[in-house]
């Protein structure tokens, strides 16, 4: 493989067909070059979508109180079903495997002031759980916990946007001031922020769900129930939203089948869903690229067998002053590896370039963001670059091997 007049012969072969050189090598380098491009655009498609997940755990279940639409055990149709902090008490009690489970109160925008600033924002009321499940980074101070819930403290965390309406001018530390939520004092123990690709996320209010039910409802009432799943297998996931509607269907006499009593959205089931779509993206595009490369392996292995056409006599003397068939067969299959591998290599290259320029350029998009090609593709992209040249080669290689020397050196 190293011997120093092999790379020498191949060197001066190459030299001697400059433009059929570029040409059988170009087809390759366009082969690897698309592979590249179409692995990266799938890429970004896939980092474009991924950003719609954020804002809440991947592993997240969310079931929210609904209005009945089947008959059930004589009662009508068109009842509303009302959560209460007993569901969330049996759901926590009785459901294993869940990492965070949190109750959730909707109130709605309310009139959050400080001194002479006003805003209207979403309230939401929770347990110190929910900050899990949606995922809230907390840049300043601390969330809620459980203490804040047993003891109906009125405290808030407020978002980014939520602060900056709020506290202006030489007035902008918020962290332990008190702001009026509809005309009630609440310190402020935490700012957050949210990554979710919806902006009003940084609009929100969040307060201990116990208080919010003492002060705005003066019931036990609550609207959702939320917990993630861990890391529970795709069965176990189900089987633990199957647990929990089991329990609310008991508690509120309505059929487990009635799919609008109450509304579960199961986000494992969406990345499942997702996960499954790349894949077969993926494989689409390895199909598309390799049937590219294999017809600039087609276009080379044509080019050795011209090669090997023209140097049949040249074969023959080799073999007449002892060369092997294993020599010859080396021959052809290293200068057919050395041609593929070098343009594969210039078009891995000038593709993970583009890329990169179209990555560092490109206006961020909702879908479509971060083309890139990873270390992986590389590695993956170099080995077939080898694989082809081997395989372009194999074939008139072994034509040359079967040169026979008295025939070769009466060729013309």
């Amino acid at each position: 493989m190293f011997e120093i007049d092999k790379w020498q012969e191949i060197y001066s072969t190459i030299q001697k067909n400059k433009l059929r050189t570029f040409l059988t090598g170009f087809s390759v380098a366009w082969g690897i070059f698309m592979l590249i491009l179409l692995l990266g655009s799938g890429s970004g498609l896939e980092n474009g979508v991924k950003e719609q997940f954020k804002g809440g755990a991947t592993n997240g279940v969310w079931i929210s109180s609904g209005q009945t639409s089947l008959k059930y055990k004589g009662l009508k149709t068109g009842r509303q079903i009302k959560f209460t902090n007993e569901d969330y008490k049996s759901i926590k009690t009785t459901v294993d495997g869940y990492d965070h489970i949190s109750a959730r109160l909707f109130l709605g925008n309310k009139l959050v002031s400080y001194k002479n600033e006003y805003g209207s924002f979403f309230l939401s009321p929770c347990h110190p759980d929910y900050g899990f499940i949606k995922e809230v980074d907390i840049i300043q101070g601390r969330f809620l916990n459980t203490i804040d819930i047993r003891e109906f403290r009125k405290v808030a965390i407020i978002g980014e946007k939520v602060k900056s309406t709020l506290f202006k001018g030489t007035d902008t530390v918020a962290m332990g001031k008190y702001v009026k939520i509809n005309g009630v004092l609440f310190q402020v123990v935490g700012v957050f922020r949210d990554y979710s690709r919806n902006d009003d996320e940084q609009k929100r209010v969040y307060i201990p769900i116990s208080t919010a039910q003492r002060v705005f409802q003066g019931e036990n009432v609550i609207n959702q129930i939320s917990f993630t799943t861990g890391q529970a297998s795709v069965q176990e996931a189900d089987l633990m939203i199957k647990k929990s509607k089991a329990v609310l269907s008991k508690m509120h006499t309505f059929d487990i089948d009635d799919n609008r009593a109450i509304n579960v959205w199961n986000k494992n089931e969406d990345v499942r869903r997702f996960k499954a779509l790349f894949a077969g993206i993926r494989l689409f595009i390895w199909i598309i690229g390799i049937g590219t490369i294999i017809a600039g392996i087609v276009g080379v292995s044509n080019i050795m067998m011209i090669v090997v056409k023209e140097r049949t006599k040249e074969i023959g003397i080799r073999k007449s002053l002892g060369a092997t068939p294993w020599s010859i067969v080396a021959l052809i299959m290293q200068e057919a590896v050395v041609i593929t591998s070098f343009a594969g290599y210039i078009g891995l290259v000038l593709g993970v370039g583009l890329l990169e320029l179209v990555s560092k350029n490109m206006p961020p998009s909702e879908f479509f963001r971060n083309p890139e090609a990873d270390f992986s593709v590389a590695v993956m992209a170099t080995i077939l670059l080898i694989l082809a040249g081997a395989i372009a080669g194999f074939f008139p290689a072994m034509k040359a091997a079967k040169v026979n020397p008295v025939e070769a050196l009466r060729d013309e």
